[in-house]
């Protein structure tokens, strides 16, 4: 099991949106509002590490909203 954290950076006033889509997507297993330099860190689970790019760059980099990500992988 692939396990990847992911930092996301929204633009102001959609974060809460933003983790409501997060939360509806098959791959996310948790996603939270935090305070500091990021808005919400989303945890996601893959089998394999190849599902990871992709799935970062068709579903969650694509919600409208977001200003950046930074992504952290680890295996399980």
């Amino acid at each position: 099991m692939i396990k990847t954290y992911v930092l996301i950076v929204t633009n102001p006033g959609v974060t809460r949106e933003i983790v409501d889509a997060l939360l509806a997507m098959d791959l996310v297993v948790a996603a939270h509002e935090v305070m500091g330099p990021y808005d919400i860190v989303a945890e996601i689970e893959a089998e394999e590490l190849s599902a990871i790019p992709d799935f970062l760059a068709t579903q969650i980099r694509t919600l409208e909203g977001i200003h950046s990500t930074t992504s952290l992988v680890a295996s399980t």
